[in-house]
């Protein structure tokens, strides 16, 4: 379906970097990651939570590289799977310059904390050679004593300017190629210092909202503080921080952003929450179509309503719908028009037949499509 004007994010200008092959800012589409909870020195282990991630549509994956064991066996998973790999440094330099040599796409870390001037310039050494760009994360729960005696507090004003020193160190090293993120566990700190940092300067910015919680909790609350800086056009790329597997950050993620219609991945399901008029049982079926659609990642969308009250009207507006009517069946609708009717009982194979049908020749269009926009850039 179309997407009106009023619909539209006017999103907050930004420079362009690249993490590996995925391009932050600048207008390029949101990108969603995650973090494994493996331990990184374990390979195997690491590179199938990856490989899951990456499954479930991840753009980018972060690990977390402590030791030296982890920086080494870094090689092997960045060999292994095709996401570009954030290595997550906090105090050590030499992780950080091992972990570039290692083949991570990113470094995330906050150059004031990794020792003085000449141990800086070697880390945006290594991050030059190799190809290697950088996050500067900023987080309310870590902030520098100087700034926590400044200001008293976790504040926006105390998070962006510590944001700002770490980004001016690099500036002075000539580096460019990095994004920041400046998260904290409450949602309207969050947001503020977001919107301060947005104002201040032109750096792409991750966004997050820390230590959300769990997989309920956590989710409304990232989706009240993403979704309040997504809509004000703030973000570049995001991660969804929840105490739960990191294949449901991911999507999660891409529903906060499916939401905003900022980035369209899978079938969308538009459903009733029921009630006496139903005339099937609309949440077993919604729950067995969301299981047996989840492999499809091409857009769609597919309205399934229990009645005839405000089925018709949301059917009009997806790809496929359908609406019960009673005595044992309902009507199909096809692009947002009635179509047939189907007996509740076969509606769910009928309806994934229809919508892997679509994807399939909805993907050899857009294949078609960027193959022709390549071969004219070419």
């Amino acid at each position: 379906m179309s997407i009106r004007p009023w619909r539209d994010i006017d999103r907050r200008q930004s420079r362009r970097i690249r993490v590996g092959d995925v391009e932050v800012g600048g207008g390029a589409p949101i990108s969603v990651q995650t973090m494994t909870n493996t331990l990184t020195h374990d390979a195997d282990a690491t590179i199938r939570q990856v490989q899951a991630c990456a499954e479930a549509g991840a753009d980018i994956v972060r690990v977390s590289c402590p030791d030296e064991a982890s920086t080494a066996a870094l090689k092997d998973i960045v060999r292994a799977v095709d996401v570009p790999i954030v290595a997550d440094i906090h105090f050590h330099y030499k992780r950080a310059i091992e972990a570039a040599r290692s083949g991570a796409a990113c470094l995330r870390i906050n150059p004031g904390n990794i020792g003085d001037a000449a141990r800086v310039r070697e880390v945006v050494q290594a991050a030059k050679d190799h190809g290697c760009a950088m996050r500067i994360g900023v987080n309310a729960g870590s902030l520098e004593k100087h700034l926590l005696e400044k200001y008293a507090e976790p504040c926006p004003e105390a998070m962006v300017e510590s944001a700002l020193e770490h980004a001016k160190i690099l500036e002075d090293n000539d580096f460019f190629e990095f994004k920041i993120s400046v998260k904290a566990s409450d949602v309207f700190l969050t947001a503020a210092a977001y919107h301060a940092l947005a104002d201040a300067c032109d750096y792409p910015l991750h966004l997050g909202v820390t230590e959300a919680g769990g997989l309920r909790a956590g989710t409304i609350k990232s989706a009240i503080g993403l979704g309040n800086l997504l809509w004000s056009g703030i973000g570049d790329t995001l991660r969804v921080s929840l105490s739960a597997d990191p294949v449901e950050e991911v999507k999660v993620g891409f529903d906060i952003l499916k939401s905003l219609n900022l980035r369209h991945k899978g079938v969308t399901i538009i459903s009733c929450p029921s009630c006496a008029r139903q005339g099937f049982d609309v949440i077993k079926t919604v729950g067995v179509l969301e299981e047996r659609l989840a492999h499809i990642s091409t857009p769609l969308t597919l309205s399934i309503i229990g009645c005839v009250v405000n089925g018709p009207g949301e059917a009009r507006e997806t790809d496929f719908g359908f609406t019960g009517g009673g005595a044992g069946s309902g009507m199909v609708y096809v692009s947002g028009v009635q179509d047939h009717k189907m007996a509740n009982e076969n509606m769910v194979d009928h309806l994934v037949g229809l919508i892997e049908d679509a994807a399939e020749k909805r993907q050899a269009e857009i294949d078609a499509e960027k193959a022709s926009a390549k071969a004219a850039a070419e």
